[in-house]
């Protein structure tokens, strides 16, 4: 009797400790969209900055200022160094056709980044805590946002959970960037849908 009640504390205590473990991200990419990010590593894009360049097969940056970590772009408010400011990945690929780019991002407290589209920047931060964007209502803090771009020509509409972020102006040829600038900022789910 007393080994089957072990044996069911045993059992339980499992199945508590499996609940508890993270989901494994069963996320799958659209039809007709490439993934620019896989989740693993950074290869397809560029770290332009000192002793920067290629990133294929790397998951930090030279200066460990971005880094991947747990299927995000994990951009730290600083460098190995301790040192801010801004700093930019961008996609080795140029996109020169009209596009639809969907990704995921979640800003920690009054965090400020960017997405460049072909060059020019989106702001892209903490909008609520930061006192911007009060029209959202959909916004989550601590929490991943759907950012969905549309690029028609020469212009970009660009959404937060469905709703209207901006619309701007952005060159006819270029790549898609991410910035780290203030606080710790993350990107996932990066994937894109080039019109032909």
């Amino acid at each position: 009797m007393n080994g089957v009640l072990v044996r069911s504390v045993g059992c339980g205590c499992l199945l508590i400790f499996l609940a508890s473990l993270p989901a494994a991200d069963d996320f799958k990419v659209e039809a007709g969209y490439t993934i620019l990010f896989d989740g693993k590593d950074l290869s397809g894009w560029r770290y332009p900055g000192f002793k920067g360049g290629d990133m294929e097969g790397k998951t930090e940056t030279p200066d460990k200022r971005v880094a991947v970590e747990n299927g995000a772009i994990v951009m730290r408010a600083t460098d190995d160094k301790g040192k801010g400011g801004i700093r930019d990945l961008y996609t080795s690929k140029s996109f020169d056709r009209d596009f639809h780019l969907i990704l995921e991002f979640r800003a920690a407290a009054k965090a400020d980044s960017g997405v460049y589209i072909r060059g020019p920047q989106l702001q892209v931060r903490d909008f609520i805590r930061r006192g911007e964007q009060k029209h959202m209502k959909k916004f989550k803090n601590d929490d991943w946002n759907e950012l969905d771009i549309t690029v028609a020509g020469t212009e970009a509409v660009c959404r937060v959970n469905g709703e209207r972020l901006q619309t701007m102006k952005v060159p006819a040829k270029g790549g898609i960037g991410l910035q780290a600038e203030t606080g710790k900022f993350e990107f996932r789910r990066v994937r894109i849908k080039v019109k032909n």
